[in-house]
């Protein structure tokens, strides 16, 4: 398992716009296809080897999953031949919203998306990114009656099939039985050497984001696995110097936190400029992404 050791180098994600309904509190949330790949190329530009991408409906902000909204995402990042791993989500299509706590079915039509494995995956078969995550667990999410829903059967087949397809998966851990669920996934041969997992911390009602919760999770990672670490809120910043200390990489994004400093609202690239500082202000190098290439093997098929 995992010693706590500081990071020597590390690379950064930047979360650039995710799936919340955050877009009413920030007018610096990226929509559009072409706002999405430009606040990617910026993020580049400031340090981020990694940008992690969700799409939205490009007229009402509203999280989507249309395969076609990702390539233009994906064109537009090309045509700008600035250098970047791309991370395409497929946790999208796992969203089931119950009706009310007297009366859980039906399912509200408000919120619910679930469908199977396979078409929670178009995008990555058809576009192949090198990375996508993989949200590893089941678990109520904030404090309404919205239930991430990922249970073991469609794990095993979402990882089968991104296994197929030679893209890399980051495993999403929202809580310690997740990373087993990940352990799980490994040691059945649905995932592949280099494991790269991301413990993401601070989401109601997942793993807390305070220190022994975080050294906990930590310690339990297997050795030879990379993992990043995050908190979502106030806590973003913080967690760079944490991650670090943990001996993981860093991620930061605008999916995840809002502000850049109290009652300030950031963009994407501010968020990962803070990161850098943060990290080079420790003595720890900032990795590049092909060295994320080589370090995690990833296949790349563009630029």
């Amino acid at each position: 398992m995992t010693k706590l050791q500081p990071s020597r180098e590390v690379f950064i994600t930047c979360a650039v716009t995710g799936a919340g309904s955050t877009t009413d509190k920030s007018d610096k949330i990226p929509v559009t296809p072409q706002e999405i790949a430009d606040s990617c190329i910026a993020s580049a530009k400031a340090g981020a080897a990694v940008v992690h991408i969700h799409v939205r409906d490009p007229k009402t902000g509203a999280p989507a999953r249309d395969p076609a909204l990702y390539k233009e995402v994906m064109d537009n990042i090309r045509e700008s031949q600035v250098d970047m791993v791309l991370n395409f989500t497929a946790g999208m299509g796992g969203d089931m919203v119950f009706g009310s706590a007297e009366a859980p079915l039906p399912l509200s039509d408000e919120g619910t998306d679930m469908v199977g494995a396979t078409e929670r995956l178009e995008h990555v078969r058809n576009l192949l990114p090198e990375i996508c995550t993989i949200d590893c667990g089941t678990m109520n999410f904030g404090e309404g009656d919205y239930v991430m829903t990922n249970t073991p059967a469609v794990l095993r087949e979402m990882a089968k099939q991104v296994q197929a397809l030679g893209v890399r998966p980051e495993i999403e851990c929202f809580d310690t039985g997740h990373l087993q669920l990940a352990m799980w996934l490994k040691e059945n041969g649905w995932i592949d050497d280099p494991v790269m997992i991301q413990l993401c911390m601070g989401i109601p009602w997942g793993a807390p984001d305070d220190l022994h919760t975080l050294m906990a999770m930590t310690a339990n990672v297997p050795n030879d696995w990379t993992f990043s670490a995050f908190s979502i809120g106030r806590n973003q910043l913080p967690y760079a110097a944490l991650a670090i200390l943990a001996g993981g990489n860093i991620r930061v994004g605008l999916e995840d936190n809002i502000y850049l400093d109290r009652g300030v609202l950031a963009t994407n690239e501010q968020l990962v400029e803070r990161a850098v500082q943060t990290a080079t202000g420790m003595g720890v190098r900032v990795m590049g992404p092909e060295e994320v290439r080589e370090k995690m093997q990833l296949q790349k098929r563009w630029g």
